[in-house]
């Protein structure tokens, strides 16, 4: 065989040989030239046209100009979780409040406090082992947040006194254009993502009894507390056996001349599900725990754990839901004395957990007070000097106090709109669908880069709120690193995996007690209504569910200017590769990350191995 003869030709022959004489190509000395019967090479261009390399490396992050509206606890917390988790980020917070806090800056009720224990109501980063009660009041849990704001120096994110009042998605720019109200006029603020983190119980909403603009004495919901209003010594209705209205009731029983206290609904009330006494639980194992770091760990863990068993109590014939009916009912016999008149008048017909349970320490022993009336007869009108139930009873007071909740609708707190439909009409009654109808609780089809944080179906029925919004934002900043890094413009869900989440709501949410004859805010306060107030499922569930995006359940546009996908792959390069140039000893950056002393010794955990987003 000439030594001319290519490699391809050499193996050619030796599968089909013209004689039978054996073959062998000698490689180094063999030219590689391709025979004039050789196939020609394939083309090294398919696509066309051409695409433009961006000029860049492929881990140059773009900046994101994030929107966070609401400075809650919710805001509060994506102050310090997305700048660390987000490079580049540049984040803004608005918040309509002259203060941070929510509805702890908003709440400044006589007897406001949380309904699950303070220890439990914390950031699971920063524990504070010094509450003062069990159960905390409003002013201590907000001052924990005002340091928490402190410690972390994430006040310069945060915008008090500014209200955003609609935003415009901008297909053109891709772009939200957010309306900002401020002292300093009104402005748009041009944001690439947007995040809502109103809350549940940010509006509260007053009653619309005939003859309320007549009346001459003091009127204010509870959400809306005069701090000049004395009640001592005063004739006063309470209107409502929700949340506040179980909480605000005791320290205006002590001080009233008399209470009306009006409760349309019947409500279970007492400790958590299953009748556990969570107060005094903490009591009995605080000091302990205030021992030393790892006392203080098996304490909340064990407190937390109370909390997140409770699952088992909101499904339907459960025996959890048959024993927490009878120990509830037990201790509320108790709380009542002998009074078995006020029992039967209080004690529902639907299950434990229909609605979401209030502890409301010394609420039944201020409705069997003497100075204190309970009225279940609905309200007919209001007079100039009080109010007239259906029986035509006419009972007089001072001062109303209208405990008589929030909007909770989970719609959106203020128009948003995208490609010709306003979610915040769609998702409330009348509008299209008429009720929240989100991907996974965060998104909505049709409406790009915009998320939602504590929205609809978004928190466990047990579980804690905290961990709840912590994994909610960790799930928020993979989305944000995502479209940053990867050349995207613009993301929303399909609609295709958003029907399908409802779907699985509407199978999954009749085998539970919540869709029991009652109004709470789960349903919206429609009796037997849709729940859109809670996840379905359990919040360890719902945790495993936010630990990884599908991301094929989103539509995506690019960036590039070609509308390739791959554009982020930039010019081949990476920063670090771009740093080496100029030779290892020059750097200052590592360019092994994963070679860890633990290999050295053989006691490297392979679990989380390789999966630290910030050191590729």
């Amino acid at each position: 065989m000439s030594q001319s003869q290519s490699r391809l030709g050499g193996i050619l022959q030796h599968l089909s040989p013209s004689s039978g004489t054996p073959h062998i190509v000698i490689e180094d000395k063999a030219e590689i030239s391709a025979p004039s019967d050789a196939p020609e090479p394939p083309p090294l261009r398919t696509v066309w046209p051409p695409l433009e390399l961006e000029d860049h490396p492929i881990d140059e992050v773009r900046p994101l100009r994030v929107v966070v509206v609401g400075g809650g606890i919710t805001g509060i917390m994506a102050s310090i979780f997305l700048p660390a988790k987000v490079p580049k980020i540049d984040l803004v917070i608005y918040e309509r409040q002259s203060d941070i806090g929510g509805v702890w800056n908003a709440n400044i009720y006589p007897g406001v406090r949380c309904d699950v224990p303070a220890h439990a109501y914390q950031a699971t980063f920063d524990a504070n082992t010094d509450w003062s009660e069990a159960y905390a009041q409003g002013a201590e849990i907000k001052q924990y947040w005002k340091n928490i704001v402190a410690k972390y120096d994430v006040a310069k994110y945060i915008h008090l006194n500014t209200r955003v009042t609609g935003a415009e998605w901008s297909e053109e720019k891709g772009k939200w254009r957010v309306g900002v109200q401020s002292s300093s006029g009104d402005s748009i603020d041009e944001a690439d993502f947007l995040i809502t983190a109103t809350g549940h119980f940010s509006d509260p909403i007053l009653p619309t009894y005939p003859g309320m603009n007549e009346y001459k004495g003091h009127l204010r919901h509870s959400s809306n507390w005069d701090p000049n209003f004395d009640p001592k010594g005063k004739r006063i209705a309470v209107i409502g056996n929700g949340a506040s209205g179980i909480q605000v009731l005791p320290p205006l029983q002590k001080v009233a001349a008399h209470i009306d206290h009006y409760a349309r609904s019947k409500t279970w009330v007492a400790a958590p599900i299953g009748g556990e006494d969570l107060e005094q639980f903490v009591r009995d194992n605080i000091d302990q725990a205030k021992q030393s770091p790892e006392e203080y760990l098996a304490f909340r863990k064990a407190l937390e754990s109370r909390l997140f068993s409770r699952y088992g109590g909101f499904f339907e014939k459960s025996e959890k839901s048959a024993i927490a009916r009878a120990a509830i009912t037990k201790l509320m016999a108790n709380r009542l004395g002998d009074r078995n008149d006020l029992l039967d008048a209080i004690i529902p017909n639907f299950s434990p957990n229909c609605r979401r349970l209030t502890p409301g320490p010394g609420y039944l022993e201020a409705v069997a007070a003497e100075n204190v009336e309970y009225v279940p007869t609905p309200i007919e009108r209001f007079t100039a000097t009080g109010i007239v139930t259906t029986d035509g009873i006419q009972r007089n007071v001072d001062a109303v106090i209208c405990s008589t909740g929030h909007d909770i609708s989970f719609s959106v707190a203020f128009p948003i709109h995208a490609h010709g439909t306003d979610l915040q009409a769609a998702w409330r009654p009348g509008g299209n669908p008429g009720f929240p109808d989100s991907y996974l609780s965060f998104a909505a089809p049709n409406f790009p880069n915009l998320l939602f944080i504590l929205g609809p179906n978004s928190t466990g029925p047990a579980g804690t709120l905290c961990h709840s919004v912590e994994n909610q934002l960790t799930y928020t900043a993979k989305v944000l690193r995502k479209i940053s890094s990867q050349g995207i413009r613009s993301m929303a869900p399909s609609q295709a995996a958003t029907t399908d989440f409802r779907a699985y709501c509407e199978s999954f949410f009749p085998q539970t007690v919540m869709s029991q004859h009652c109004s709470s805010w789960y349903n919206g306060g429609i009796k037997g209504g849709r729940i859109h107030g809670v996840w379905p499922g359990s919040a360890t569930h719902v945790n495993q569910v936010r630990r990884e995006p599908r991301w094929e359940d989103w539509e995506y546009t690019y960036i590039n200017k070609q509308g390739n996908r791959f554009g982020w792959l930039g010019n081949g390069w990476s920063e670090k590769d771009v740093l080496a140039q100029n030779g290892v000893d020059a750097l200052t950056t590592d360019l092994t990350p994963w070679l860890q002393k633990e290999a050295v010794e053989g006691k490297v955990d392979v679990k989380g191995y390789h999966e630290n987003w910030w050191d590729a």
